[in-house]
């Protein structure tokens, strides 16, 4: 379990190469390194992440899990918590992709739909068996600013991550009452291999900065969070304006 002073024993990450996903597990283990399960499709970049925690004293197990394969997703959840209960989940995967190739190419848009919707929902529901079952615990879910109101630029992922917002805003509710929290958290643009090249946004921000956002989130039992916070005044403000002047913007 999480200790009184917020450190989680074990954590799960699922898209275990997430830079994001890496640094929150990074910044948990500052206090006391946890058992560290990472799931993620074999490669060195999965090679690399487990020995970059095991020099940070964390006890590390890896699992074979695709996003993209929603049949197995259950199954994958399972083995995670074989080897006993897992205090902080955090799902992590996802796919940017090139927007003009997904609105006019019917297998770019339904690869980002699979990977960043529908996987999430996959383990978000054998997520909440299990964490049900043991009755305590804490899911994250990376979502997106570009989930509050989706841009020309980037329509089609931001499309994927509302519904991954809605799913897991509902999922805070329904859990809320068997003892585990869920926190959405709704990072701008961020500073990593998937934004490299493209033109940064305002309020920028990198995977540490996130990361002690969701350290803190959690610790406190936050249910949402925006990374950096002053995204959620600026979000609040975009929501609202009238469609032709949003479209200047």
């Amino acid at each position: 379990m999480i200790d009184a002073v917020g450190n989680p024993q074990s954590i799960l990450l699922l898209g275990g190469t997430s830079e994001i996903g890496l640094a929150i597990v990074e910044a948990f283990a500052a206090g006391r390194p946890p058992r560290v399960v990472l799931a993620a499709r074999p490669s060195d970049r999965l090679d690399a992440a487990r020995g970059r925690l095991e020099a940070s004293g964390c006890a590390v197990e890896t699992l074979d899990f695709d996003a993209r394969a929603v049949e197995t997703h259950t199954e994958v959840v399972r083995k995670a918590f074989a080897g006993g209960d897992i205090d902080v989940a955090i799902v992590a995967f996802g796919l940017l992709g090139d927007n003009e190739k997904a609105w006019t190419d019917v297998a770019v848009a339904v690869e980002l739909a699979q990977v960043n919707y529908t996987g999430a929902v996959a383990v978000g529901v054998a997520l909440a068996e299990r964490f049900s079952e043991q009755g305590h615990g804490s899911i994250v879910a990376l979502s997106s600013v570009a989930g509050e109101r989706a841009r020309r630029a980037n329509f089609v992922y931001g499309s994927t991550k509302a519904g991954l917002d809605a799913f897991y805003t509902g999922l805070t509710e329904a859990l809320r009452p068997r003892g585990v929290t869920v926190t959405v958290v709704r990072p701008g643009f961020v500073h990593t291999r998937m934004t490299e090249g493209l033109k940064p946004a305002p309020f920028s921000t990198t995977p540490g900065a996130v990361a002690a956002i969701v350290v803190d989130a959690v610790r406190t039992r936050k249910e949402l969070v925006w990374a950096p916070a002053p995204l959620r005044f600026v979000m609040s403000a975009l929501r609202h304006l009238p469609r032709p002047l949003f479209r200047r913007l």
